[in-house]
């Protein structure tokens, strides 16, 4: 008899009833909110007379529409000068106070992007069912979680309910086995992954992360990576419960104490799929063949290595294919086998819930620190996670280099991500983003956007275009053994 995948672990523990033609409820634990998806949902609750199930479930922060420099930050709501934007992030802090939700508002130090604080504070732990209006709540099943986005109208049943409809995915199983090369991140891993599989090659999926590269990342890049996994089609991305989950886990503010630490690990451990587990997939990347990698196109899976060339629509037999490259080289002003390091960047950006955590901002501070900012580069800026990653980077003193840099330290939010606050790109613009989406429009009317690692990003921006961050990284080793 086959084994169980970690998915039919989770799945399994958190059934409440299945119906024939396929569909499930299912039990949720953890629901993040946000100003964005929330609003419709409260207001459903109320005219149908409801209340949340279980309001200490309910974890609150805005992220989306809050400004990031400190000047507009330090009037909290009144320094949000689009009004829309305002109504959304007052609208939540009054949502909140009214039914007793915990809340991180504004210029709560706890503040930040959701998919950051829910695992950085435990409110997202191994094991949970985890729900949120936004695609990228995929991100919590790092910590061995099934954690999805959702819509509007489920966000309300889930309140409502305490429950979610749902049916179950197929397995697959992602290996990447051997060794990274110096320089190469999480980001690029999954970068790669994308790149391999295509944006619809874990449509219908719940995909885990596994082999020798994951086993040896740290839990901050299995986040970025599981991040991502929605940018695979996939709903869901996983990994693994292990002993860096579990470090990272013990003593978070929301994580179990004492006695209910260890009843906790005992259960967290069996959290892995078992041996002669059956997949219904399985994709397998040599861990050593990754190479830095940069979007050049207009979706996650337009991406090569930083030494590859830009695709030549000629080239494609597949006549959609052929169409689609050449609509992407139109919109991203890119010729045909143009090599990726010809590039320009006109702005950086360094945040994002895919890239704002305290390892994505020591990895872009290795990288400029003693250098500048290329005169080319109009704006480069690193936006933390959260108020509680902005405080660690300041007291390692993060920030001085960045500024040092030419580079611009902010307040936390999700920025640049998408144009849904002050911060966006102008129209023909080159962002070097470690973000993780890269659709027309994505950053601003216009905007083009490039997806990186965050050194790579900050490369970009010391270069004033594409660059392998590796030759950046050596020649600072080799300057350091004189």
């Amino acid at each position: 008899m086959a084994g169980k995948t970690l998915y039919d672990k989770l799945w399994d523990l958190h059934v409440v009833s299945q119906r024939d033609d396929g569909s499930a409820l299912i039990y949720i634990d953890r629901h993040i909110v946000h100003e964005v998806t929330s609003p419709q949902a409260f207001e459903g609750l109320r005219l149908a007379g409801r209340k949340p199930w279980r309001v200490d479930s309910v974890v609150a922060t805005p992220d989306h529409n809050v400004p990031t420099t400190q000047a507009e930050r330090a009037h909290g709501i009144a320094g949000i000068e689009d009004p829309i934007s305002k109504i959304q992030v007052q609208t939540l802090d009054d949502n909140c106070d009214e039914l007793g939700i915990l809340e991180f508002k504004i210029n709560d130090k706890r503040q930040g992007i959701v998919h950051v604080v829910g695992p950085e504070s435990g409110a997202c732990l191994p094991g949970m069912t985890i729900v949120c209006g936004d695609s990228h709540t995929s991100t919590n099943g790092a910590l061995g979680a099934l954690s999805m986005g959702i819509g509007t109208s489920e966000v309300e049943h889930v309140m409502a309910t305490q429950c979610l409809v749902s049916k179950k995915m197929k397995n697959m199983l992602v290996r990447v086995d051997g060794q990274l090369g110096a320089g190469v991140t999480p980001k690029d891993v999954v970068l790669a992954i994308i790149g391999k599989i295509g944006t619809a090659g874990g449509t219908g999926f719940a995909i885990e992360f596994g082999g020798d590269v994951f086993k040896a990342m740290s839990m901050e890049g299995r986040l970025t990576v599981c991040n991502m996994a929605i940018e695979a089609g996939a709903r869901a991305g996983m990994v693994a419960v292990d002993d860096i989950t579990l470090d990272y886990v013990k003593g978070k503010s929301f994580a179990p104490k004492g006695d209910a630490w260890d009843m906790a690990v005992a259960e967290w451990k069996n959290l892995h799929s078992d041996t002669n587990a059956e997949f219904d997939q399985v994709v397998v990347l040599n861990g050593a063949d990754i190479e830095p990698q940069v979007s050049w196109g207009t979706s996650p899976e337009m991406v090569l290595p930083v030494s590859g060339v830009v695709p030549n629509p000629a080239h494609e037999s597949d006549a959609v294919k052929k169409t689609g490259i050449e609509r992407a080289l139109e919109y991203m002003g890119l010729e045909a086998e143009q090599s990726i390091d010809s590039i320009h960047v006109d702005r950086v950006f360094i945040g994002s819930c895919t890239n704002s955590r305290i390892e994505d901002m020591r990895a872009a501070a290795e990288v400029v620190q003693g250098l500048q900012k290329a005169d080319s580069v109009k704006e480069a800026i690193v936006v933390p996670g959260s108020g509680l990653v902005k405080q660690q980077a300041e007291d390692e003193g993060l920030d001085i280099i960045f500024e040092q840099a030419g580079f611009e330290w902010r307040e936390p939010g999700c920025s640049m991500c998408l144009a849904m606050n002050a911060d966006r790109l102008n129209e023909g613009e080159h962002c070097a983003s470690t973000s993780n989406r890269n659709f027309e429009g994505r950053q601003g009317y216009g905007g083009r956007t490039h997806l990186v690692s965050p050194a790579m990003a900050a490369a970009a921006g010391i270069a004033g275009h594409f660059v392998d961050v590796r030759t950046i990284l050596s020649q600072k080793a080799a300057g350091a053994g004189e």
